[in-house]
């Protein structure tokens, strides 16, 4: 029978692997759940990836700028998945409306729309900062 530090080095060592596959379990569930086919055969990456590819000529350089400053908070780990959903959203809008560009008011309403209530004051922040005002955005937050 183990005893001294080792034996609690393995249970502990054990708790912290357990842990770490719950963690990395439920990521690749979330994963696996966006991927999966909606009623209309395409699931939410695939639509991303659609409204993203149809709208890739409407980006001017200034817009893709102001995206990548908007998107500066997120941790960099999460940064490009975050871009890639808030570019999906943003073109997803561009197309309903039939735009010819994106434009700044396309940019903060679809990242609006794209996140989570807990990170839209990150976004009020950013904005302030760059002196944009977002009232005329307050009925979305």
């Amino acid at each position: 029978m183990l005893e001294g530090w080792f034996s609690y080095f393995i249970v502990a060592w054990t708790f912290i692997l357990v842990g770490l596959f719950a963690i990395g379990g439920f990521f690749m569930f979330r994963k696996f759940l966006k991927k999966l086919p909606k009623h209309d055969g395409r699931s939410d990456m695939d639509w991303e990836e659609y409204y993203v590819d149809k709208t890739r000529k409407l980006w001017g350089s200034e817009e893709k700028n102001m995206l990548e400053e908007l998107v500066s908070p997120v941790p960099e780990l999460f940064r490009d998945v975050a871009r890639h959903k808030i570019a999906g959203k943003i073109g997803e809008l561009a197309l309903k409306e039939k735009a010819r560009r994106i434009s700044l008011d396309l940019i903060i309403r679809g990242y609006i729309m794209a996140t989570p209530k807990r990170d839209h004051k990150f976004l009020r922040k950013k904005l302030d900062e760059m002196k944009i005002d977002a009232a005329p955005y307050s009925h979305l937050f």
